[in-house]
């Protein structure tokens, strides 16, 4: 964290904050776990932690979050260090995620996860312009989809300025990812102004091209054939 810039005092009071929210996260899990209540509701229940919250506030407070150039990501670890690499900033990259990156708070990932879900909730709060998001796979469940979009869609409500621009991803059996263009090519860089139309050239390249000898891309290629597979069966039993 002194690496990363942020001051001596705090660093302590950041740590005792965590140390502080790990304590808690324990007593706030088993209480969260109840059957009756839905998924959502479990969901901000486990990340009701008070020490958490003074924590990331600190973070954004001492410009942890900081970024000219935002960038969110889905399908690996890989697609966020590309994503760095064309010049945008995930939060992994930021000052303060840097820091987090580099340390493993607890090996219960129950008791930390949380923790990432609110630093990832502060960091998309930060949006004033365009943010660009990558994906190589496409899940409906994941952080990205089921939080940091819908919260990013109400910030575009307040400040037409923040733009969900979107990049459909493929690695190619070399390693080398490259961008999906809306000719179903692979360029350097493509760009979608719309979550529907990058999903859709994400899935019919999958479909049409990829090459199933490329374990590069096998990942992306069967998440493809479970969601259609949800949507074509949902829509059957629909009639």
């Amino acid at each position: 964290m002194t690496e990363a810039g942020f001051s001596k005092d705090v660093v302590q009071s950041l740590w005792q904050l965590v140390l502080g929210g790990l304590r808690e996260q324990e007593t706030i899990n088993p209480a969260s776990a109840d059957p009756t209540l839905t998924r959502t509701e479990r969901r901000r229940r486990r990340e009701d932690n008070s020490w958490y919250h003074q924590a990331v506030e600190m973070l954004r407070e001492n410009n942890g979050f900081a970024t000219p150039k935002m960038a969110l990501w889905s399908g690996g670890l890989d697609v966020c260090r590309y994503a760095q690499s064309k010049g945008y900033t995930p939060m992994e990259f930021t000052r303060a995620g840097k820091a987090f990156n580099e340390l493993e708070y607890h090996r219960d990932w129950q008791l930390q996860g949380p923790l990432w879900n609110i630093l990832s909730k502060f960091y998309v709060e930060q949006a004033t312009g365009p943010v660009h998001i990558f994906l190589r796979t496409y899940d409906p469940d994941s952080v990205l989809m089921g939080r940091e979009v819908p919260h990013l869609r109400q910030l575009q409500r307040i400040n037409p300025d923040v733009e969900l621009l979107w990049h459909p991803l493929y690695t190619t059996e070399h390693g080398q990812i490259m961008e999906i263009s809306r000719n179903r090519e692979l360029v350097d860089e493509a760009v979608f102004p719309t979550r529907d139309m990058c999903v859709a050239v994400l899935y019919e390249y999958l479909q049409y091209h990829h090459n199933e000898r490329n374990a590069r891309a096998a990942r992306s290629y069967e998440e493809m054939h479970k969601e259609l597979s949800k949507n074509i069966h949902g829509k059957s039993a629909q009639g």
